[in-house]
């Protein structure tokens, strides 16, 4: 049997494919994606890659690149700030790309408002410089929070607010929903309440219930939902939801362009915001004798300068690509092979009986992403160097990621460091610390993982390959 795009397997990985077809029945509804690899992104196979870093970065189809650029080539785009011929068109294009948005999430446009920012890091960061932090309000976070969420801390602080962490519980990493639940019968109404998590961990794969949102919500509290490592192969209906602030980038999704994110926000929510500043764009009028300002109403008092409007209506093509393809084809997809090979990969043992991997986040398929994070060991059950693991991975052509991904807490409890491991390091002299202070501070743990995470090309052989790669690390 031959996977497109990718050329005839060897004994081993047919062997694999034909056993694969009969675990995951419902791979079979997929394979017209392995025309779309040969068709839409066959740089992969004429270079030899193995892209497996999707929650890293998306990768662009080719249709993508020539309609943007026959669409660039072919139009006259002015900025958007003014009401002459080409900056009257590059602004109905970008309320177009608006729209797409809107309809992409299926959120009612009556009730959300899309602001486009340089990536979902400037997102959250809209909603913590302005979100109305006081002395006594609360800030709930997941343990296992993205460094970009983790820093609205740093706002909620100096305003005198509480920060909380929700724990997650090993091997699966998951939250408790009772836990939880105590959390956010925390506080009063009166409060400013902030819940911030992300729908999937990037650092383990866990997708955390949405359920929480209205929970959360019914109690009084905010939602911030960061959505970025989610979306790509899930699909978001805000129409369901309903989280108040939403963080998204779009080179994670469709690959190009990069430097577009959006905070997809509910409009009563948004109101609720104080920006700490004005820039172009931002105002409808300012006086430096006055010494006043009027904010815009909407999406444009949160959108700084004169948006990337040449790269917005590469969004709207990126969004028409997936949905060409099916959101639903990928989700299936990746879901199959990431569970193939999560079981594959743990029942690695060495001659001895130890294992050759461990697993962080749940081995089942329920409620996880197909992001995949490991470690490897010897044979006495001495962790393998993540950067070591790396370099070998590099000879193969295989794209990976390792290190703790800017998910500190996941990172932190997975690698077992302890609370006062952590403020014995971060305690030490100076401004700075380098990575390798830090990791002989942790006294020689591993400070990172080794994760793969499969995305809209991924094929069958991209993951037996990656296999083979782990099982060169065997001894007997």
């Amino acid at each position: 049997m031959d996977i497109k795009g990718k050329g005839a397997l060897d004994g081993a990985e047919r062997e694999y494919y034909e056993e694969f077809l009969r675990d995951y029945p419902e791979y079979a509804s997929t394979l017209g994606l392995d025309g779309v690899r040969a068709e839409e992104y066959p740089r992969l196979d004429r270079q030899g890659h193995i892209y497996l870093d999707y929650t890293g970065g998306g990768l662009y189809s080719d249709t993508q690149v020539r309609r943007h650029m026959e669409f660039l080539l072919s139009s006259v785009l002015g900025n958007p700030h003014s009401s002459n011929p080409t900056s009257m068109f590059t602004t109905e294009k970008v309320e177009q790309c608006r729209k797409a948005v809107l309809d992409f999430f299926n959120a009612p446009p009556e009730e959300y408002v899309v602001i486009f920012t340089s990536n979902a890091s400037q997102a959250l960061k809209l909603v913590g410089e302005a979100y109305p932090f006081r002395k006594g309000d609360r800030l709930l976070l997941s343990f296992d929070n993205h460094n970009s969420v983790l820093g609205i801390r740093e706002f909620d602080r100096a305003r005198g607010a509480v920060t909380e962490y929700v724990p997650i519980i090993p091997p699966d990493l998951r939250i408790s929903d009772d836990v939880l639940l105590s959390c956010l019968e925390k506080g009063s109404r009166d409060e400013n309440r902030l819940f911030a998590y992300p729908a999937q961990s990037n650092f383990s794969g866990v997708q955390h219930p949405l359920e929480w949102i209205e929970m959360a919500r019914a109690r009084g509290w905010d939602v911030l939902l960061d959505a970025a490592a989610f979306v790509p192969t899930n699909r978001l209906d805000l129409r369901r939801w309903r989280p108040d602030y939403t963080a998204v980038s779009f080179y994670k999704i469709f690959g190009y362009p990069t430097g577009v994110g959006a905070l997809i926000a509910r409009r009563t929510a948004l109101e609720k915001l104080h920006r700490p500043w004005f820039a172009g764009g931002t105002i409808t009028v300012a006086s430096v004798q006055a010494d006043q300002y009027y904010l815009a109403p909407g999406a444009e008092g949160f959108e700084d300068g004169t948006p990337n409007y040449t790269s917005l209506t590469a969004v709207c093509m990126g969004i028409e690509h997936i949905e060409s393809i099916g959101l639903d084809l990928i989700h299936t997809r990746t879901g199959c092979l990431a569970h193939w090979l999560i079981t594959r990969l743990l029942e690695l043992k060495h001659g001895n009986g130890n294992p050759v991997i461990r697993l962080y986040g749940p081995a089942d398929r329920r409620m996880r992403g197909a992001t995949v994070t490991i470690n490897v060991y010897d044979r006495d059950g001495t962790v393998v160097d993540h950067q070591v693991v790396e370099r070998e991975a590099n000879k193969w052509m295989i794209s990976l990621r390792t290190g703790c991904f800017c998910n500190p807490g996941a990172g932190e409890l997975a690698l077992g460091l302890s609370r006062d491991e952590m403020i014995r390091c971060m305690n030490a002299p100076g401004s700075r610390m380098p990575l390798e202070v830090f990791r002989q501070c942790i006294d020689g743990k591993s400070t990172g993982a080794v994760r793969v995470s499969l995305g809209v090309a991924s094929n069958f052989s991209d993951t037996a390959r990656f296999l083979r790669f782990i099982m060169g690390f065997r001894q007997d």
